[in-house]
């Protein structure tokens, strides 16, 4: 499998970062809970390597009970103090408070739009973008259309949603389809 061409970025001596790069980064994700978790995961990461978080991940989905985003809402300063305790997690204090928030934040956006997956999908106009870059190096970190999810998911409340979190989620979650041209899961998502 490691003999594929793939993107720049696929590490072929990490199982497990290859393993997402293989079946899951691109796939257009249309699910309220998963959207939520990467949303969760892309902000987890600012600052750190994804293969840290790929990591964690399990240990998040514990921590914060599937990804509810109703239970999530619902967690209290005394939970709060004891996920700063779970090394299965990044315990960043501001992190973890605003996974609470961006649950409460996604509820509301739910209530408003009837779904998460509704709301952020209409920043790509409900179709998936296709880049198509020669090579890793051209991706952008952010676009247009990362500024104003950005800027709408901050107006709402939601936290670590800057704008290069946002294009990093709407790739991982097939908003954007930034496998390089050469890589073979560019044709396949």
């Amino acid at each position: 499998m490691s003999e594929l061409p793939r993107c720049g970025w696929a590490p072929i001596d990490d199982a497990v970062y290859l393993a997402y790069h293989d079946q899951e980064w691109g796939v257009p994700v249309h699910d309220d809970v998963r959207l939520f978790e990467m949303l969760t995961l892309e902000g987890a990461q600012a600052g750190l390597s994804w293969s840290t978080i790929l990591k964690k991940r399990d240990g998040y989905r514990k921590a914060f009970v599937g990804f509810d985003p109703a239970k999530v809402a619902r967690f209290t300063p005394a939970k709060v103090e004891r996920l700063l305790q779970d090394t299965g997690i990044v315990r960043n204090r501001l992190k973890v408070e605003s996974t609470v928030a961006n649950a409460k934040a996604t509820l509301a956006v739910q209530d408003e739009h009837g779904s998460l997956d509704a709301y952020l999908w209409h920043f790509v106009d409900g179709a998936r973008i296709v880049g198509r870059w020669k090579r890793f190096a051209d991706i952008p970190a952010e676009t247009s259309e990362s500024h104003a999810m950005s800027k709408d998911l901050k107006r709402r409340g939601f936290r670590f949603v800057g704008s290069t979190v946002c294009y990093a989620f709407m790739q991982a979650t097939g908003m954007v389809n930034d496998h390089t041209l050469s890589c073979f899961r560019f044709r396949e998502v």
